[in-house]
């Protein structure tokens, strides 16, 4: 089978990236701005909430090893998809629960897997989660790539990183790289 693309924000890219790209199957994970409507911003414009872009991580994976929907439902465990604009104290719109879709097919299964999440009650409310098609991804910085292998030790990454790749390398450990766990 051919290689796929997902695109998806749900708070802080350092995170999602960090998380995702030890899957098995997972063979790029790039942070990244999208959604918005300002071309190549940078991270200080993201930031400043005047460009309309979340922080994103663009996937390419194996849809034979890890298909989309898996994909989606390991993302929902990453971030709270019930509060808008808004993870934990990173607020404001570019930390907002967005899937931004590469096909028709894509937008199906995203809708369908919001709503099996809101019907689990996972969350205890209603998802925000924004999904629209993708218009143009825009690859973050050069620091920002990899960021939590890189850095670790950094105060961010010891609070908020740290503890969610941790959770979310033991909830899919068996779906983790040979030597990623």
């Amino acid at each position: 089978m051919a290689m796929e693309t997902a695109t998806l924000g749900g708070g802080c890219f350092w995170c999602i990236e960090g998380a995702l790209r030890h899957l098995d199957g997972v063979t790029r994970a790039e942070s990244g701005y999208a959604g918005g409507h300002v071309d190549n911003p940078s991270y200080e414009a993201v930031c400043g909430k005047r460009t309309g872009h979340a922080e994103v991580v663009q996937i390419d994976f194996d849809p034979a090893k890890v298909g989309y929907a898996d994909l989606l439902r390991m993302f929902f465990t990453l971030h709270d998809p019930t509060t808008k604009d808004r993870q934990g104290n990173d607020i404001g719109p570019q930390y907002r629960s967005i899937i931004l879709t590469h096909s028709p097919e894509q937008e199906a299964v995203a809708r369908d897997i919001v709503a099996e999440i809101d019907a689990a009650g996972i969350w205890g409310g209603k998802a925000v989660t924004e999904i629209v098609p993708l218009e143009r991804f825009w690859p973050a910085e050069p620091e920002h790539q990899d960021y939590f292998a890189r850095n670790p030790w950094a105060g961010y990454c010891r609070v908020v990183v740290a503890p969610k790749v941790t959770k979310f390398r033991k909830m899919f450990a068996d779906r983790l790289k040979k030597g990623a766990a």
